[in-house]
This record gives structure tokens, sequence and C-alpha cells, in this order.
């Protein structure tokens, strides 16, 4: 059931999410989480300065009443659920950006004026790195 991944920053991409509140699949059957897998895929390769996150895909991250769910996480720092993103470039873009700048921050803790346009307002939890809760 676990496999075991590279430690350090990534993106977990639930890559059975569906694709918006209304719909499961896109016209040619192809879940949201999926998508946006690939859009990130293809953000990363196109930018350098994204490519020190890992992006890892998961079925289900059991955020189900939400599209499109992701968890971002390092090491020793707070990682954070983000979900009903609509899969595309620039959702893409905004996640792996704000995965960078968790990346680079001391605690996993990103002031708000560096957040992405598009990340703000998709937050749905925050979880304190083991051993640690947030104060």
């Amino acid at each position: 059931m676990l496999e075991p991944v590279a430690p350090g920053p990534s993106v977990v991409v639930c890559n059975t999410c569906k694709l918006s509140v209304e719909a499961r699949e896109d016209d040619q059957g192809r879940r949201g989480g999926a998508l946006l897998e690939q859009a990130m895929r293809e953000v990363q390769a196109a930018d350098p300065k994204l490519q020190g996150v890992a992006i890892q895909v998961m079925p289900c991250l059991f955020a189900c009443t939400r599209s499109c769910t992701v968890h971002i996480r390092a090491p020793g720092k707070v990682g954070y659920v983000l979900g009903d993103f609509v899969p595309g470039e620039d959702a893409a873009r905004a996640i792996l950006e704000y995965a960078a700048a968790h990346a680079a921050s001391e605690e996993g803790r990103v002031p708000f004026r560096e957040w992405p346009q598009g990340v703000k307002g998709h937050f749905i939890t925050r979880t304190p790195p083991e051993g640690f809760v947030c104060t």
C-alpha cells in the first residue's frame, strides 16, 4: 500500500480527483487530477526554477468533495492540502511556485504577500511535521 519516494520537497497530486464539482472526467474520460499532474509536469519541464520540487502521484487524498487536490510537503516543515483547482497551466504554475517558496522557507510558512494569486482561496488543511504541532 505504501510506496517509498525520495525525501525532499514535493507536491503529491491526487491523480484520481474529479474534474470539477459537476463532472468526474472530461469528454475524453480523463480525470481532473490526471490533467493537473500532466500540466504540472509540462510547466516544470519548461521552468528550471520549479524543478527542485518533486511531483508525486497518489490515487485519492480523501478530499473527494473537492476537485484537483494536492498535498505540498517537505521534511520538517508544515504541509498543506489545497484543492478546487481547474486543471491547466495557470493552476499548475501557481501550485509549483508556492511549493518552491514553501521548500525555500524555514518551517514551511510562506508569507501571504508571496503567495501566487492562483493558490489563494484553495487551502483546505495544514499538517504539522512529524514530532511537532503548530503554535
